[in-house]
């Protein structure tokens, strides 16, 4: 391994350890569930499995290919390995975050799909799909992950919590949080007795997509 490949790794893991720390003080995820993954080049960088996030060091690095053979690191990837793997394999992902949040786990046990509750869910394809139950690392549960996750850069678990990707670490993590403050809204919204929340239409969700486009900085 080269010198500069050597620093883009430590960055990368540098970068992966912050945002799965992210995750449990973001209330996302509990003790050592959830998981994050960064691409680098044919390597993806990935947490370990039963390791608290809050004692990872360098020196735990774990890296596979993109068939899940290990090619450095002493500790055992993430069980949930399978998932990552699936959608590095099938899009252009540069960094994936599975969490265990509270309000996207209880909308998958509840509908087969997000109802369009807000605008930002156009950021992600559109709303998210629910993928079918299947056990945690499971091959199945992979290929039931990229069915819902058709045209979308974020789904929900059934009974389990989400999964989202991006071109970076930020916007998988934005995608996430994003994700999981639309199912918070939807649930508030649908426990007011005798009222139903309003929901945004397709014409309105493309809308929102083309302004997202031009949304930020250096931008006219």
């Amino acid at each position: 391994m080269t010198e500069q490949r050597q620093h883009a790794m430590e960055r990368a893991w540098g970068d992966l350890v912050a945002a799965a720390r992210r995750t449990v003080s973001d209330g996302l995820v509990v003790g050592t569930s959830g998981n994050v993954s960064v691409r680098v080049g044919g390597t993806v960088l990935v947490t370990p499995s039963g390791v608290p996030y809050d004692r990872l060091t360098p020196r735990d690095a774990v890296g596979v290919d993109l068939d899940g053979t290990r090619l450095f690191g002493d500790l055992a990837p993430t069980s949930e390995l399978p998932m990552h793997l699936a959608i590095y394999r099938n899009t252009s992902a540069g960094a994936v975050v599975h969490t265990h949040a509270v309000h996207a786990t209880a909308v998958s046990t509840l509908l087969p799909e997000l109802p369009p509750i807000h605008y930002m869910a156009a950021s992600m394809g559109g709303p998210a799909r629910v993928a079918r139950y299947a056990p945690y690392g499971s091959d199945e549960l992979a290929e039931n992950m990229l069915h819902a996750l058709r045209e979308r850069t974020a789904c929900l678990l059934q009974n389990h919590g989400t999964i989202t990707y991006g071109d970076t670490l930020d916007q998988a993590y934005d995608r996430t949080a994003q994700l999981e403050w639309m199912c918070r809204l939807w649930l508030t919204a649908s426990a007011i007795p005798g009222h139903a929340p309003t929901l945004l239409s397709g014409s309105q969700l493309r809308e929102a997509e083309e302004r997202l486009r031009g949304y930020g900085q250096g931008h006219a």
